[in-house]
């Protein structure tokens, strides 16, 4: 079975007994944090192991930092190989929230060096709706999958050199925001102290990405919509951000389903932009 970015619950199902799959439910809730181990302690997919967003894949939050900072590469790494994850491990992630916050595990497992990871389209709605097992008691304890990841830097930006790009007047690297429009025109701003966008982003909201059903569209209108964006900039040149470095990882994974692979990512993102009262801030379009 192929695990790369996306996989089907069709897919899924057909390899549920495989040993080497790992499953984590990454149900999370921004404004209620402890929803989602609830939720995963009433049922959840079989064996599927739950990752906390802030305990589990982000660091604590300091003075300097945004909301979610980047965990610690070797306190993932034991997390991951407590979990059972090697090298060889597939890997599927789901949450109930089209995919938002799944993919902040998806790229972190990226960043570390393994590939074999994909988000369930639909996630947790389209595996429900279609009937399929659910569990309620805990996983069994899977043993050390000798996971030893080595994080990549270079896809991640930092805000000093987004700050230095400002200051000379350059636009080297294209900012993606993937808020909703009304958080990045800064007409509403229901969780960071600040409203607004860094001057020069643009907003691809990630609910854009998903249909109605919220699956991911399809790779071809995904392609149409990044391509009009991007014009004759290379996707290397993107970087993702949104309120905290998580759900900016969706529009990498959508530009990845769109053939446009190479974004990197602001992990501070928002959150973490407006620490500095000297950095700028706009509003509007």
């Amino acid at each position: 079975m192929a695990y790369r970015c996306l996989i089907g619950v069709d897919q899924l199902l057909a390899g549920l007994h495989d040993p080497d799959l790992r499953l984590f439910d990454c149900r999370f809730d921004l404004a209620d944090t402890g929803r989602g181990l609830s939720a995963h302690r009433e049922s959840h997919l079989p064996n599927a192991i739950y990752a906390h967003l802030d305990r589990d894949l982000s660091s604590p939050i300091t003075p300097q930092s945004g909301r979610h900072p980047l965990p610690d590469p070797a306190r993932l790494c034991a997390w991951l190989d407590g979990h059972g994850v090697g090298p060889e491990t597939r890997v599927v992630v789901y949450d109930d929230t089209g995919g938002n916050m799944a993919v902040r595990l998806w790229w972190l497992l990226r960043w570390l060096g393994h590939e074999r990871v994909a988000v369930l389209d639909g996630g947790w709605q389209a595996w429900t709706q279609a009937g399929l097992p659910l569990q309620t008691e805990a996983p069994k304890a899977p043993g050390a999958g000798g996971f030893d990841g080595t994080p990549d830097w270079s896809q991640v930006v930092s805000s000093d050199t987004l700050n230095r790009q400002l200051l000379a007047a350059e636009q080297h690297l294209q900012l993606m925001d993937a808020r909703t429009a009304e958080r990045f025109r800064g007409e509403a701003e229901p969780i960071d102290p600040v409203a607004g966008h860094i001057p020069g982003a643009v907003n691809i909201p990630l609910q854009d990405n998903l249909d109605r059903d919220g699956r991911f569209r399809p790779a071809d209108e995904l392609h149409r919509m990044y391509n009009a964006v991007l014009g004759d900039r290379p996707p290397q040149t993107v970087v993702a951000m949104c309120g905290s470095g998580v759900t900016a990882c969706h529009n990498l994974l959508a530009m990845e389903l769109a053939g446009l692979r190479g974004g990197r990512l602001y992990a501070g993102s928002w959150s973490e932009w407006i620490r500095d009262p000297q950095r700028p801030v706009a509003t509007g379009e």
